[in-house]
């Protein structure tokens, strides 16, 4: 399989290169991470005017049309700049559900505002003890006679505090763990009931706990079928999983990059410590963890891509994740041993991709749980 980017998608990443490396410096991203929103609404409105927004939607609801191999530059430069704003959560999440499930009166009301920069958007779909089973839902959406009345509690919804529109999976019917009967729904992130416990993770994303107290939504916040949306769920997330994994490769391209660069320079015994023997080893095995890493973030964005078997989609997926949740762990712990004591510094942008990296390798299933789900997707 050819893993290089057509000549559209090199200039794609090549003029987002340029945006990060012009208006995304590591000092730029520690003044965002410090505000109050903690995130930028001018970065955002580049992110938008430069098409990034609308890449993955059809031309009918103003995008164009592209697919996760399409984002995987952006997703790399996301990575490599540790981008704080909620291009995943929306681009990669909410607006998938609409965008695979969603009546056309809701992709014409949801998507063209994504697309443009003014409507952000959040996944709410993990809860206590839920661990890594999308299966298991406790929040209820009791049908009323205008629509549904929803009531739970979601927890570590990334880039809740800033999302415009929550996409919150509820269960219509059965116990908390059935596969069956579990519901996808579009509510308003100020809707009378809605109330959030906000936080900023270990990696610097804004993310909050959010507590649904008899939150009333109309019959056409409802996306797909009642009680049919844990297929859906699986398969957003799976894409999103895809798109985390060409995220991991950037970040892993900037720690390998940034270690090196160290290795040559800093000198022990009067010579770079990079004429030892010993770490030129490990830079090697670090190296070859990065592109491997890389070759299996190509497979699995071109399989969601293309897949039309669920099964084959998770086994591809899963597989992809398991490796890249090991080159997360070996890059992120040799590049910190490797910079000794100076890469636990907050001053060094190195610490922040080592926390980034031990985040991704955790985000939608750590190696454990997709060697589980991998045995089994067959």
């Amino acid at each position: 399989m050819n893993f290089d980017y057509n000549e559209e998608q090199q200039l794609l990443a090549a003029s987002v290169k340029r945006f990060i490396d012009k208006d995304y410096s590591f000092e730029a991203r520690g003044k965002i991470v410090a505000s109050n929103e903690g995130y930028s609404n001018a970065i955002w409105s580049t992110f938008a005017e430069i098409g990034l927004l609308g890449l993955p939607f059809s031309p009918e609801v103003g995008g164009f049309g592209g697919g996760a191999v399409d984002l995987m530059s952006v997703m790399e430069a996301i990575g490599e700049a540790l981008v704080v704003e909620p291009y995943l959560s929306t681009v990669g999440l909410g607006a998938q559900f609409v965008a695979r499930a969603g009546t056309s009166a809701q992709q014409q009301a949801i998507l063209p505002l994504v697309g443009s920069g003014k409507l952000k958007m959040s996944l709410a779909q993990t809860e206590k003890d839920a661990r890594y089973n999308l299966a298991h839902v406790a929040t209820r959406a009791k049908a009323t006679g205008a629509g549904y009345t929803l009531s739970g509690e979601k927890r570590v919804v990334v880039h809740a505090p800033c999302a415009d529109r929550l996409i919150v999976s509820a269960r219509t019917s059965g116990a908390d763990t059935d596969r069956e009967g579990i519901s996808v729904f579009i509510i308003d992130a100020q809707a009378q009931g809605v109330s959030m416990n906000a936080y900023r993770t270990i990696d610097e994303l804004r993310a909050a706990d959010v507590l649904l107290r008899d939150v009333q939504v109309p019959a056409d916040a409802l996306i797909g079928q009642a009680g049919q949306g844990l297929a859906l769920i699986e398969e957003v997330i799976d894409y999103a999983t895809a798109l985390l994994c060409a995220e991991a490769v950037g970040a892993i391209r900037y720690a390998n990059d940034a270690t090196l660069d160290y290795l040559k320079t800093r000198k022990q015994f009067g010579v770079p410590i990079g004429s030892f023997q010993a770490l030129q080893h490990r830079m090697v095995d670090m190296v070859i963890s990065g592109e491997q890493a890389k070759s299996m973030a190509g497979l699995a964005c071109a399989k969601v891509d293309s897949a039309t078997d669920p099964v084959e989609r998770k086994r591809i997926v899963s597989a992809a994740k398991i490796k890249i949740a090991d080159a997360c762990r070996h890059v992120a712990q040799e590049t910190i041993q490797l910079h000794g004591g100076m890469g636990m510094s907050d001053e060094l942008k190195i610490s922040h991709t080592f926390r980034r990296l031990t985040m991704i390798a955790q985000q939608f299933g750590d190696a454990d749980h997709h060697l589980d789900r991998f045995a089994k997707a067959y």
